[in-house]
Formats: structure tokens, sequence, C-alpha cells
């Protein structure tokens, strides 16, 4: 374990320096659920004190929640007193509203029950669709509740977190409107790239969300993950493929135990010699999927496949397929069970429909009829039922509405 403190990076616009390591705040709250300030049990939250304790040891200054996080910001609006640290930077999130009264009540919950004197970032959390981003820039939307609380020093600086296509994450940032976003971007799916790009061409500061859980239960890996990425351990090797590139500047560990610190402490102990030790495994990797799905797939499955309201039933034929390439090459089944049950369970924070309807509403006839462009079209249909038939049958519902 290291001893000196996390590394800081300028958080673009901001100008805020922000630890590469941030605490998101959505594992160590008791329920999903709002309860009373009663119900919080005495050994829960003397947990949580721990995990400021032990964050403010490392230097880790930001900490990462969300009005909908259920009890966290209560949580931790209690911890923070008992945890004083002159350098924190707090972070929440608020859903964008139709009616920007409503937004702004929201947003008074937040200050309320994080019993802070300044928010230091807050994201408009979920800009997923067109319509969320209208809703926030829109005259009289809910950017104007935020530029208001910015001038009576109640937000310090304004960006957005988002589950959406690239497209409108790009849209998002070149409205020049935020000051940085939080977005999904590791190993297994690196189809942000082009939002990136236009974070730093805008001087956004970009947050990864959740690079070790969405970023494939790296907390609970398959035996064949752990095998191509030693000598480092799954989360290292992410960590470290994340934090190597210079248009990110933070990325966000989810703690409910001190122990889960420690893989994350060691991916930056190894910083100095990311490229050297991440090039293997990368190589390993890659050789593996070549082995396991043939080079020509590899290559070109995601050529001309259609979007997921495009096709018959709306099957997310391309989330599909990608949980198909991580099973076949990575040998990733949990994860994949986890995002092939939240398919068609979602809503607009993981859209489409799985692949249960096919064989059944939807005939291979339909379905191929969608796939014309796509080099692949004639055994896309027997990759979705191998997929169904290792990793469906059991759904799943978001941990939260938001």
């Amino acid at each position: 374990m290291i001893a000196l403190a996390i590394p800081c990076r300028r958080f673009g616009r901001t100008g805020l320096q922000i630890p590469v390591l941030s605490l998101g705040g959505m594992r160590f709250q008791q329920s999903w659920s709002e309860l009373p300030l009663e119900e919080i049990i005495p050994d829960g939250q003397n947990q949580l004190q721990r995990i400021l304790q032990k964050a403010l040891q490392l230097g880790l200054h930001h900490i990462e929640t969300a009005r909908h996080y259920g009890t966290s910001e209560m949580q931790l609006g209690l911890a923070l007193k008992k945890v004083p640290d002159s350098l924190r930077l707090i972070q929440t999130k608020v859903p964008p509203y139709e009616d920007s009264k409503a937004f702004e009540l929201e947003l008074e919950v937040s200050w309320e029950r994080l019993q802070c004197k300044k928010i230091d970032l807050l994201a408009i959390h979920g800009l997923n669709l067109p319509e969320h981003l209208e809703q926030t820039l829109r005259p009289g939307g809910c950017m104007e509740v935020v530029r208001r609380w910015q001038a009576e020093g109640r937000i310090k600086h304004v960006g957005f977190s988002t589950h959406g296509p690239t497209d409108l994450i790009v849209q998002a940032i070149e409205s020049n409107a935020f000051d940085f976003v939080n977005l999904h971007w590791y190993y297994i799916r690196q189809d942000n790239d082009a939002a990136l790009d236009a974070a730093a061409k805008h001087d956004l500061g970009v947050f990864i969300i959740s690079p070790t859980d969405k970023g494939g239960h790296l907390h609970s890996p398959s035996p064949k993950l752990l095998e191509l990425c030693e000598p480092l351990h799954p989360i290292v090797f992410n960590d470290l493929f994340c934090l190597k590139d210079p248009r990110v500047h933070t990325i966000s560990i989810g703690a409910a135990k001190l122990e889960d610190f420690d893989l994350h402490i060691e991916a930056l102990e190894h910083f100095s010699r990311a490229d050297e030790l991440l090039a293997p495994i990368q190589e390993k990797l890659e050789n593996a999927a070549v082995q396991s799905l043939g080079a020509a797939w590899v290559s070109s499955w995601s050529e001309g496949l259609p979007k997921w309201h495009e096709t018959p039933g709306n099957i997310n034929i391309e989330v599909l397929l990608w949980l198909y390439n991580l099973v076949e090459a990575w040998g990733m089944e949990s994860y994949a069970k986890a995002r092939y049950g939240l398919l068609g369970r979602g809503s607009h924070w993981f859209p489409g429909e799985n692949a249960d309807s096919l064989d059944n509403q939807i005939s291979e006839e339909r379905l191929c009829a969608s796939l014309g462009k796509s080099p692949w079209c004639d055994e896309i249909p027997e990759m979705l039922r191998r997929l169904r038939d290792r990793v469906g049958g059991t759904s799943q519902q978001r941990l939260s509405s938001f």
C-alpha cells in the first residue's frame, strides 16, 4: 500500500485539482429506498465514517453521490461533519425534469441532506435522451435554476452524467453549457472515444463511471479473465488502462468496506510502468478474442448493425453481440447475465430488448431483414440464441429508478 497521497489532475475548465480516484457513493448507502433518519443503522454509519477517514488518509478528496442513490446523500451529510476535510470536493447528481420547479425541489432536498456550504460539482443526472438535454438547456429549463444557484454561491460547477448514445453526449459537450461529464469508458467498452475527444477539445473534466462494476464485474472476475490479466488483477489492469489516457481525469471507485480501496491503490503503485505492463495483457486479451471468435468477426462484427429501435421487437443487437463476445472470448458470463437481464427493464438507462422474443414473437426472417447491411446477417441469429441459452432466464431491475 502506498503512503503518498493520490495524485491529482486538472479537471478541465473547472480548474479544480481532482484526485485520479474518486469515491463513488452508490455502494455505501444503507438502502435504495428513502428512509427516515431514525432507521439509519449506527454500524453502517460508522462504517461510512471509516471509509471517509481512509479516503482522507489517502488524499481521496472527491466524493460523488446522487439524489436518487437511496440514503446515500443523507448518510454522507451526517458523516462529513464527523470527518472534516478542507480539500473535499462534493459532487451530487439530480435528474432533469420537464418542470424546472420540480428540478429545483429535488436540488433543495440534495442540499438539505448533504448539509454542505456549497456543491462543488453538480451533474445533471442521466442525459440519456434528446428530451433530457432539451429540458436542461431550453429557456426556463433546469440550467436556469443551476445558474441562479451558482450566482448565489451554492453551486460552483455544472456538468452532466450520461448512459446515452455517443452522438448525444457529443452534442451536449458541444453546447458549451457544461464544465465536466460523467460517462462510461473502459477496456471492455470504448465506444465513447468520440465523446472523450470532444471533451478534450472543449476542455471538459472527464469522470469515468463505475469502471469496476459496469466495466466487467471486475470485483468477481471470471477465471479466464483472471488468467489473461496476469500478473495484474483485472481491476488493476482496467484502472491503468483508463488512467493512462490523458483525456481521463478521474475514475470512480465504489467502496463499501475499507478493503475496496486496495486494488485501486495498487494500480497507482504501477502507474509509472503502465505502458510496459498493459501491452502484453492487451495482446493476450486480443489473441484470446481472435482465437475464440475469429479474426474476421473481431474486426467487423459491429459493421452495419441497426440501432435497437430499428429492429423488430426492439432487440438491441449491438449490445447483445458485445455481450456474446465477452462470454466467448473472456468467459464473462456473470457480467453478461446481469446486462442481458437488464435489457427491456432498464428504461432509457439501458434501452432495447434482449433476445428472448427471437423465435417466439419475432421470426428469424424478420430479424434478418433488419440486418441487411451486416456482413454477418446469416450468422447473427444463431449467435443470439447461443447467448440466450448461456445467460438468459433471469430478469434484472436497475437498483434505482434514476
